[in-house]
């Protein structure tokens, strides 16, 4: 009797032992399982940048990434933002503008994946050629560092202007070696642009401010800059961050087939893929 009971304690007691295990194995699977959900917080302003990030977000959801789209008013708040560590990673600027405000605030900013080149142009409401601008014309250009080399470098391109050596990181207006039109420069800030289009003789900006005005590089600029250059819109990260899984996965995600034919069925030459 002592050892049917014995015999039945052990039973119960091995079987306790089983579930309790069989229980923190699952939980145990369940708490990975969540961990590895990753929420990754990105910045961004404007189509085609916001559009890109929405297409590739089901994609993602699929590797346990949960991208958390964040819209901004303004083209200083993303690198702000990222640098504070409030989001992940941003996606609505070129190098250059990257490295300009990494100098400027002591920033670890870096360059993930190029994946558009956005064909700056010249725009005018008036005139119909550059020949057909006058002397003195009065050209609207962005006014952050980086944009007035990127201006500046559009117009010498197509001989408007002629640029001597860069002395720094990035031409300035005091690099015009010669102006033979004498054009006159307005600097005005990037989200602007658009509204000089109706003020100024000219205005040069990309096609995401372009747009909607109604216009494009391809049918409506007198100037384009088109790819060869550095400032293809970039997915950027911080030093601490760009090699995650996560940032990874958004890389390629961004660079797929699928956004590929996205944008050149709906952006055509104004959104030109750079991978």
């Amino acid at each position: 009797m002592k050892k049917l009971l014995f015999l039945t304690i052990m039973a119960a007691f091995l079987l306790g032992a089983c579930g309790q295990a069989d229980k923190e194995k699952k939980t145990e699977e369940s708490s990975t399982a969540e961990e590895k959900e990753v929420t990754l917080k990105v910045a961004s302003l404007i189509p085609p940048m916001t559009e890109i990030l929405e297409l590739v977000k089901p994609e993602l959801a699929k590797e346990n990434v949960n991208l958390d789209i964040v819209v901004l008013s303004d083209n200083v708040q993303p690198n702000t933002a990222l640098a504070a560590k409030e989001v992940d990673a941003n996606f609505f600027q070129h190098v250059p503008y990257m490295e300009e405000f990494n100098r400027s605030n002591n920033a670890n900013l870096v360059p993930v994946q190029a994946i558009y080149f956005a064909n700056y142009g010249l725009y005018s409401k008036e005139y119909q050629a550059m020949d057909d601008l006058p002397e003195g014309s009065v050209i609207a250009i962005a006014n952050d560092i980086s944009n007035i080399d990127r201006s500046l470098s559009l117009l010498a391109q197509h001989d408007m202007i002629t640029l001597g050596e860069k002395e720094g990181n990035y031409y300035t207006l005091a690099d015009i070696k010669d102006n033979p039109k004498n054009y006159t420069f307005k600097e005005v800030d990037l989200l602007m642009l658009a509204r000089s289009y109706d003020d100024a003789d000219a205005v040069i900006m990309t096609p995401a401010y372009a747009a909607p005005l109604g216009l494009t590089p391809k049918s409506d600029a007198l100037l384009t800059e088109g790819v060869e250059n550095d400032f293809a819109i970039t997915l950027v990260a911080r030093e601490d961050n760009a090699d995650s899984d996560a940032i990874k996965k958004l890389a390629k995600a961004m660079t797929s087939d699928a956004v590929k034919e996205f944008l050149e069925k709906n952006y055509d030459e104004t959104a030109i893929p750079a991978f």
